[in-house]
């Protein structure tokens, strides 16, 4: 079986590393494997293996003839059975199909937005969705929306999973006070993450006690994320409250950390939230995407766009060292277990043989 992922961006990002993680997961269990990344790299693709085959296309607009005629030469030469394509990528993968190559199509939705589907557009998804012989779904609201709404009969839910292994973590500290309770935050600064909820709870919590923020994630440069930087830059807790920007490698930031926080208005499942678990820290996450499901239990779970009960989530943890430690474990078994790329590899390969 020959597999190439295609995605449209290597920048950090959830559909962006379990494109790699697949990629990788496929090669290290004997299969050709490919990825391609259609128009912007990132350091995403310093991690990866340099046995797999990849392709960068430089792709210009929607209908870029040469990258397309790039792309389809690759697909030829190395005789790739399946086009496993993540998110947006959906779009050159019809193409390929259409252009007469034998090949089977895999759509991987990753829309972080599942609590508010009523406002997705998918207009020309649905047109193109003709073409895909299987969809896979990161939870169940999204795969009962693909059921419902597109034209593809093979739709399942395959969760999103944390790789056995991992790149040497950076040999850093942590920035502030390494007697604080250190706070972290995965998440790219985007409207859907709700980075002003974390802000504004963490405002609270730093009136009681000795308490840093850690941000990592992605700067878009839209003007939610500078509204997000002048806030920082304006509070008065600004030297406890530290932004990293994007990361290689988040594992060597989290194994610092006391608590792991997502604060988030929809998700499908969070990458962020497996990988707090692997790193073995207790998690304070909004109820919504498939959080409360992935946390069973071990966690806190709280409503979006809830300072005051963001806040006693996190007092809760801090005040009760016992309870901290105890959840962590647990959570960490659960997600080791559950999540691990032997449980998924196992349910991917099934899903590209029954094609």
């Amino acid at each position: 079986m020959r597999v190439l992922q295609l995605i449209d961006s290597l920048q950090p990002g959830g559909a962006e590393r379990m494109a790699i993680s697949y990629a990788e997961l496929l090669h290290k269990n004997g299969y050709a494997s490919y990825l391609c990344c259609t128009r912007f790299e990132g350091i995403l693709n310093e991690n990866l293996n340099s046995e797999i085959g990849y392709l960068f296309l430089n792709k210009k607009s929607a209908l870029d003839i040469s990258a397309f005629s790039k792309l389809r030469r690759f697909v030829k030469e190395n005789k790739i059975e399946i086009i496993h394509a993540h998110s947006s990528s959906f779009f050159f993968a019809s193409l390929l199909k259409l252009s007469g190559l034998s090949i089977k199509l895999v759509w991987h939705d990753h829309y972080g937005d599942s609590d508010l589907l009523q406002y997705r557009k998918f207009k020309i998804l649905k047109l193109f969705s003709k073409s895909f012989n299987g969809i896979i779904s990161v939870n169940q609201k999204l795969k009962d929306w693909a059921t419902a709404n597109l034209k593809t009969e093979r739709v399942v839910m395959i969760n999103n999973f944390v790789p056995n292994t991992q790149n040497k973590n950076e040999l850093f500290n942590l920035k502030g006070s390494q007697n604080a309770f250190k706070i972290i935050c995965v998440a790219n600064l985007r409207p859907q993450k709700d980075h002003a909820n974390i802000l504004r709870s963490f405002e609270l919590l730093s009136t009681k006690i000795n308490v840093t923020l850690h941000l990592v994630g992605n700067d878009p440069n839209t003007s939610h994320s500078r509204l997000i930087l002048d806030q920082i830059s304006a509070s008065k807790n600004r030297d406890y409250i530290f932004y990293y920007g994007p990361q290689r490698n988040v594992m060597g930031f989290l194994k610092q950390a006391d608590l792991g926080v997502l604060a988030s208005r929809s998700e499908g499942l969070p990458l962020a939230l497996l990988e707090y678990g692997k790193a073995g820290i207790p998690v304070v996450v909004t109820d919504v995407g498939k959080c409360s499901e992935v946390v069973n239990g071990y966690g806190e779970i709280v409503v979006p766009n809830n300072s005051t009960a963001f806040f006693d989530a996190m007092w809760k943890y801090y005040e009760d060292d016992k309870k901290r430690h105890l959840d962590a474990e647990k959570f960490q078994h659960h997600v080791l277990l559950e999540y691990s790329e032997d449980v998924i590899f196992k349910k991917i390969i099934e899903f590209y043989v029954s094609l």
